[in-house]
C-alpha cells in the first residue's frame, strides 16, 4: 500500500530541518512524493505536530480565536467604541489642544519637574518621546540625553510635529529627530532604544497590541518602557475616566510581552509612573 502526500516547497523544507529521513528525493523537493504506507502515515503525523508547533511559536501567523478588539455601539462619549482586554480605548486629544499641554499651570497640577530626574536618564542614551505633541517633554529629553544621545519625537499628527519643529529651530536644537507614527508602527528601529517615555499617551492607542508590539521590538535589551497615566484608581484626580489607567490595567496588558515590571512610582500628584524592562534574551 502506498499513501500519495502533497506538500508545497516550503512544507518540504521545513519537514528536512525539523525531521531528516533518508530520502534520496527530498532535496529535489517535488510537490508530490510517494513513500510506503507506514512511512507515510508516520510522516504526514509528524507534519501535523511540525504545523501545530510553528502555530503555536509564531501566534501573529494565525487567527485568534477570540477577536483581539471588541466594538460597541454603546459606550462612552469620550472613547472610541473600541474595548482591548476590558478597556474602552479613549479618543486621541488633537493637535487643537496643544496649548493645553503648555499651560503655566501644568507644573503645579503635575509636579512636571519631578518627572524625570527618578528615571537617570544618562548623557547618550537613545530616548523615545512616544505621543510627543507639542514636544512639553522632548526638549527636556534632549537635554538629559546630551549631543552625544537622540530623541525620536514620535506623533501621529504632522501638525504636532510641526510645532515640534519650529521650536527645534527656534532653540537650535540637534539631537531630536521627528517621526511620523501611523496607528500600528511606531517606525523606530529595531534594538536601538534605551527608554521609551509615554505620558498620557498609551489610553489612546487605537491599536495598543500592534503598537506595543513594535515598541518592544525597538527597545535594547534592558531597555525600558515608561508608562506615565493619571491614577485610575483614584475618583479625585479630575481627568475623564477614559483618560486614567490604572496599575492593574496596565500590567495585565503587558503580561504577554518579554517585558517584566520593575516598580510603579507614586511620587506625583496626579499620575503614577509604571516601569517595565526588556528581558535579557535566552542564550
Amino acid at each position: 500500500m502506498r499513501l500519495r502526500i502533497r506538500i508545497s516547497l516550503q512544507q518540504c523544507r521545513e519537514f528536512r530541518v525539523a525531521f531528516p529521513v533518508p530520502c534520496r528525493k527530498m532535496n529535489a523537493c517535488r510537490p508530490s512524493v510517494f513513500l510506503p504506507g507506514s512511512i507515510a502515515m508516520r510522516i504526514a503525523l509528524s507534519f501535523i505536530v511540525l504545523a501545530s508547533s510553528v502555530g503555536s511559536l509564531h501566534a501573529g501567523d494565525v487567527k485568534d480565536a477570540k477577536p483581539r478588539y471588541e466594538t460597541k455601539k454603546d459606550h462612552d462619549p469620550d472613547g472610541i467604541g473600541k474595548f482591548y482586554l476590558g478597556r474602552e480605548i479613549a479618543q486621541v486629544m488633537s493637535y487643537h489642544g496643544a496649548g493645553w499641554l503648555e499651560r503655566p499651570e501644568r507644573e503645579k497640577e503635575e509636579r512636571v519637574s519631578k518627572l524625570l530626574p527618578p528615571l537617570k536618564i544618562k548623557p547618550g542614551d537613545v530616548v523615545v518621546d512616544m505621543g510627543a505633541g507639542s514636544g512639553f517633554y522632548t526638549f527636556r529629553l534632549a537635554d538629559l540625553v546630551g549631543e552625544k544621545g537622540k530623541v525620536y519625537a514620535v506623533d501621529i499628527q504632522k501638525e504636532m510635529l510641526k510645532i515640534i519643529k519650529g521650536r527645534m529651530m527656534k532653540k537650535g536644537v540637534k539631537n531630536v529627530e521627528l517621526v511620523q507614527s501611523t496607528v500600528q508602527d511606531p517606525k523606530l528601529p529595531d534594538n536601538s532604544v534605551d527608554l521609551i517615555f509615554m505620558v498620557d499617551v498609551y489610553h489612546e492607542f487605537s491599536h495598543p497590541y500592534e503598537m506595543t508590539a513594535k515598541m518592544v521590538k525597538a527597545l535594547k535589551p534592558g531597555g525600558r518602557l515608561v508608562f506615565v497615566e493619571y491614577r485610575g484608581e483614584d475618583p479625585e484626580v479630575p481627568i475623564k475616566l477614559l483618560h486614567k489607567m490604572t496599575e492593574k490595567q496596565v500590567r495585565r496588558e503587558m503580561e504577554i510581552w518579554p517585558v517584566r515590571h520593575v516598580e510603579t512610582q507614586g511620587h506625583l500628584p496626579w499620575q503614577h509612573v509604571m516601569i517595565f524592562e526588556k528581558k535579557q534574551p535566552t542564550p
